[in-house]
């Protein structure tokens, strides 16, 4: 018989549940609790999900994105159109475009944006890869998917200028992204929108 938790334990579910995105202290009693009343359906499956992530999800070397290999399964499969690499913020950012089925393309994430308020600097993000792959001869153009926001703004200036060494076009995305708006909240039909609509920049 599995061993009762104890307060001390409990307290430490809380608390790092509690440091996940959009989780605050009482959000994350309640999914503490909800977790604990449904032990053997969502608290063991959960562990043992976490577990394995821990275990096997890596970064992928290339492109910044998250998989159980290194480079990733985008990275590797050959019906993606390889002209074209679609720069974004997150991780999340990507898992946003590839639910709109928006484009067929590669992905650099360069995990984050510059901001001198918060201290983040070009070399703390993964803009130097993103150099170097676009000056591969089979790129042609570089979409520049960063939120619009003034950090976003900042950045997509810094890129390309660096990217002004390379052989290829930079572009934007357009219509249906609102100034401020992040793309892992927008619907696949404004994300497919501002793909199509996308400009040079």
């Amino acid at each position: 018989m599995a061993q009762r938790a104890t307060g001390s334990e409990i307290e430490r579910l809380i608390q790092l549940l509690a440091r996940l995105p959009g989780l605050g202290p009482r959000s994350a009693r309640r999914a503490a609790l909800h977790m604990i009343k449904n032990r053997e359906k969502l608290l063991g499956p959960l562990a043992s999900a976490l577990t394995a992530a821990h275990d096997n999800v890596t970064v992928c070397s290339t492109c910044g994105n998250v998989d159980t290999s290194d480079p990733c399964a985008m990275c590797l499969d050959p019906r993606r159109d390889r002209t074209i690499i679609c720069v974004v913020e997150e991780v999340g950012d990507l898992w946003a475009l590839e639910r709109s089925a928006a484009i067929n393309c590669h992905y650099h994430v360069i995990g984050g944006t510059l901001s001198a308020i918060e201290g983040v600097r070009p070399e703390d993000l993964n803009i130097s890869k993103l150099v170097e792959r676009a000056a591969a001869p089979e790129v042609k153009e570089i979409v520049l998917a960063v939120n619009a926001t003034v950090d976003g703004h900042t950045t997509a200036h810094y890129i390309t200028e660096r990217l002004k060494e390379c052989d290829v076009s930079v572009s934007r995305l357009a219509h249906g992204v609102p100034v401020g708006g992040e793309l892992d909240y927008l619907d696949e039909g404004t994300l497919i929108a501002a793909m199509k609509s996308r400009r040079p920049f």
